[in-house]
């Protein structure tokens, strides 16, 4: 009589009739999605990642750009390097213009940046990452 007793009793207290837990199962599903969530979620941060690089390139190039027209037009020709737009510069009339830029822009993070004199428009400004390549002018 002694077990049968304490079934009875737990019964009564409702500890064996409504007792229900996670099972293994409902757990595996909820940290499938979970994962599933945790991977959409990372993919999408690395893509908003890569278009800011990209974003900052297309925008640096465009300053330098910009710039190296800046230049042209006071000197009568493009600079030999970037270098020379961060520096005042005298064209043959006397005229002093310039710094033309603040300083050579720092590329994104795995990015480089070239400038090389030559070409249809006298220079190209080149920005290489992240699989894509920004060519100016």
């Amino acid at each position: 009589m002694g077990w049968a007793s304490g079934i009875v009793f737990a019964m009564t207290l409702g500890i064996v009739k409504n007792q229900r837990g996670i099972t293994l199962i409902e757990l595996v599903i909820v940290m499938a999605i979970i994962l599933v969530l945790g991977t959409i979620s990372l993919t999408l941060y690395h893509n908003v990642q890569s278009r800011s690089r990209v974003a900052k390139a297309q925008a640096d190039t465009q300053t330098m750009a910009s710039a190296v027209g800046a230049y042209q037009a006071h000197m009568g020709q493009v600079p030999t390097a970037l270098a020379e737009l961060s520096i005042a510069q005298t064209n043959d009339t006397g005229q002093v213009a310039g710094p033309f830029m603040a300083g050579d822009p720092t590329p994104p993070a795995g990015w480089t940046y070239g400038y090389a004199t030559g070409g249809p428009s006298g220079y190209t400004i080149t920005a290489s990452g992240d699989s894509t390549t920004i060519t100016r002018p």
